[in-house]
């Protein structure tokens, strides 16, 4: 078999891994949203949906590592293509993870409902749900970058994460303020204090894969580098 050929069926099959990547990247932003739709709604019916479909992004992440060695296996890929097989492995690691965050905020959901907590009852939901757009808007941008390969929009991640640290701190600050004015809201508030735990580890997941973006590119590590230097390293 030529040497061509053997080329053309790896990068066929790095192409379908990469697809199936940004299928799961697609099922995780859903589970995101509909999670903290599950929360603003109090809707025990859309958090079930998302812990039966926790099953399907952990079966993605297992058969997508398992294809990733058995092309190692087979290929013996040279240094730059394991170091894209390896940089895939870490991306899929990472969006398992979002599907955890957005598992544990239905299962909060539902600790909420099963608990009588009223909707009508003073929470920051409305703010909770502005901080999830955020994490969704920087896990769409990085699943773009990854799609393209795109640097300058992996940069662009990196820059505006501290936006959602911003908002998960004033989150806190105003939970910590609600329980303070009504002792009836601090079992569901501190609830709520992991919800936005959670979402703000969705925006550190995306500035996860924002790293191994550039990592794939450049081959260089950038982790606990500043934005700057980082932009500096792509240009």
């Amino acid at each position: 078999m030529s040497e061509k050929h053997l080329s053309t069926q790896f990068d066929s099959e790095l192409s379908g891994i990469s697809n199936r990547v940004l299928e799961m990247g697609g099922l995780v932003e859903s589970q995101v949203a509909q999670s903290v739709y599950a929360l603003t709604n109090f809707s025990g019916d859309v958090a079930t949906d998302v812990l039966r479909n926790e099953e399907r992004v952990n079966a993605m992440e297992v058969e997508i590592d398992r294809d990733l060695s058995t092309i190692i296996a087979r290929r013996q890929p040279t240094a730059r293509d394991l170091r894209l097989l390896i940089a895939i492995s870490k991306t899929i690691a990472n969006l398992e993870r979002v599907g955890d965050e957005a598992a544990r905020i239905a299962r909060t959901v539902q600790r909420l409902i099963n608990t009588g907590v009223s909707s009508r009852l003073r929470l920051p939901v409305n703010d909770l749900a502005y901080e999830a757009e955020l994490a969704i808007a920087q896990l769409r941008k990085a699943l773009d970058a990854f799609a393209r390969l795109d640097t300058a929009k992996a940069v662009e991640v990196l820059k505006q994460d501290d936006q959602i640290d911003q908002e998960f701190d004033g989150l806190l600050r105003k939970l910590i303020t609600y329980m303070m004015e009504d002792p009836r809201t601090i079992s569901a508030s501190i609830d709520l204090v992991f919800v936005a735990k959670a979402i703000e580890r969705v925006g550190d997941h995306a500035k996860n894969l924002a790293e191994v973006i550039i990592y794939i590119v450049k081959g260089t590590d950038v982790r606990h580098n500043p934005v700057e230097t980082v932009e500096s390293m792509v240009k």
